[in-house]
């Protein structure tokens, strides 16, 4: 992504951004509310269109018109909703919209067994036993709804995997499966782009981390050129977090 503009009439949502992401990296933009990572993660998966900019991916110039167009590119985004339906078992979630079938063109149906067996192996990948593939998602941990989500993204062949928040609502136990999922993903060489408030969870799996303010970056690092109050200063203005912590007792 180069040099990304994104205007809604007079409102300058993002203001010249630039962000890359490699094979087997995770790299983590940061940044607070009202920052700008919603509008650059939809604009990155062909939600919106750049109003200026450019995005390359293997080096070729792409111009993503829809959602559908970045996924065909290897560019898979799990939102914070997650795009399920709790009543649905696992492996009908797993699937949506592309399932397995068998028979002639007349009589096709899913092929069930076939199904379930690859939901079970991508779930076993990413280190989630199910009891059974027909389980509702609705009675999974939110921790093991997210790695659903990223299960599926990945068994369909993302090369670049988007997360949207994939901590802002867990528990402890269930963001250490979550970063443990990532760490997993990031192994099998897919590039992941972790967008995230939190300092901690960025700092646990990533290997750079960028940090928006205000639709601007305000700079990239590598993991071990920057410690995690250096982000928190960033993210929330330096001079401004400095200020508050004189005037509470250094308390913030």
């Amino acid at each position: 992504m180069r040099d990304i503009e994104k205007h809604f009439g007079n409102i300058i949502a993002l203001a010249g951004v630039s962000f890359d992401v490699v094979a087997g990296e995770c790299h983590c933009l940061l940044g607070d509310n009202g920052a700008g990572k919603s509008t650059f993660i939809k604009t990155m998966s062909g939600v919106h269109k750049p109003t200026k900019g450019e995005i390359f991916l293997n080096g070729k110039p792409m111009a993503f018109s829809s959602p559908r167009d970045a996924m065909e590119a290897g560019i898979a985004t799990v939102f914070q909703d997650l795009a399920m339906i709790p009543l649905m078992s696992v492996t009908r979630n797993f699937f949506m919209g592309r399932e397995p079938t068998k028979g002639k063109w007349l009589t096709k149906r899913m092929d069930i067994d076939k199904a379930n067996t690859a939901t079970m192996d991508a779930m076993r990948e990413m280190g989630i036993r199910l009891r059974s593939p027909d389980q509702a998602v609705g009675t999974l941990s939110g921790g093991e709804r997210q790695t659903v989500a990223i299960a599926r993204a990945v068994y369909f062949g993302a090369k670049v995997l988007i997360l949207d928040e994939p901590t802002s609502a867990l528990g402890v136990r269930q963001t250490s499966n979550v970063l443990a999922t990532i760490d997993r993903v990031r192994k099998q060489g897919v590039g992941v782009v972790f967008i995230t408030h939190n300092v901690r969870h960025a700092l646990a799996v990533g290997d750079r981390f960028t940090v928006l303010n205000r639709g601007r970056t305000l700079g990239t690092a590598k993991r071990g050129d920057i410690t995690g109050n250096e982000l928190q200063d960033m993210m929330a203005g330096g001079q401004e977090m400095a200020a508050l912590e004189g005037s509470l007792g250094g308390t913030v």
